[in-house]
C-alpha cells in the first residue's frame, strides 16, 4: 500500500474565501494524491451554460447557490476525488450536510491581506464587482468564518508558495486520519 491510500478513500472537499487557493491547490494536491480534481465552480459554469458572473447578473446569487448546490450533490455521488467549492457553498447547510456526509472538508485559511492581493488581480469576482475587496474579505470572513469552523480540517495557508500547502493538507489529512505522514 503506498502512502496515500488511505487519502484517497474519501473525496477531499476544499472550503475557504475566494482567493484561498481551492482551485490551484486542489490541482496540485489530486495530482500528488493521484485523484481527479474537480472545480464546483467550472463544474456549475458548465451545467449551466453560461460564467458564473453572467449567472449572477441574469438570476442572482440564489439561483447559483441553488444550481452550486446541486452540482456538488452529483459530484459527491462520485468516486473520490479532490473538490474546490466556491466560497459560499459550504455556507449553506444544506451543501455543508452533503460534504460532512460524503466528503473530508479542509478548510483553507488565509490571512485577508494575502487574499485582497491574489482576488484583486481577478476581474471575474462579481461579489467584488464595484467594491472595495478588503471590505468585501473582512464581511464574508465575519460571517463564514464560524461556519469554515466546521469543516473537518483547518490549515493555515498563510502567502506559502503551494506546494507547501499541498504539503500541510496531506499532513493535516494524514494525522487526522490517523496515519503516518511519511
Amino acid at each position: 500500500m503506498d502512502r496515500f491510500e488511505p487519502l484517497r478513500r474519501r473525496t477531499i472537499a476544499l472550503v475557504g474565501l475566494m482567493g484561498a487557493g481551492k482551485s490551484s491547490v486542489g490541482r496540485r494536491l489530486a495530482t500528488a494524491l493521484g485523484l481527479p480534481f474537480r472545480d464546483a465552480d467550472t463544474e456549475v459554469e458548465t451545467a449551466a451554460g453560461r460564467s458564473i458572473s453572467e449567472i449572477f447578473a441574469d438570476l442572482g446569487e440564489a439561483a447559483f447557490r441553488d444550481g452550486e448546490r446541486r452540482v456538488i450533490a452529483r459530484l459527491l455521488e462520485g468516486p473520490p476525488h479532490v473538490l474546490a467549492t466556491g466560497g459560499g457553498a459550504f455556507m449553506s447547510s444544506e451543501t455543508r450536510a452533503l460534504i460532512k456526509s460524503h466528503a473530508l472538508s479542509v478548510w483553507l485559511k488565509t490571512d485577508l491581506e494575502v487574499l485582497a492581493r491574489r482576488v484583486g488581480r481577478k476581474e471575474s469576482r462579481p461579489l467584488l464587482a464595484g467594491k472595495d475587496t478588503m471590505d468585501v474579505l473582512r464581511a464574508q470572513a465575519e460571517v463564514r468564518y464560524p461556519t469554515y469552523a466546521e469543516a473537518d480540517i483547518t490549515v493555515e495557508t498563510g502567502d506559502s508558495a503551494h506546494h507547501i500547502t499541498v504539503s500541510q493538507v496531506i499532513d493535516a489529512l494524514a494525522a487526522h486520519l490517523g496515519e503516518p505522514a511519511e
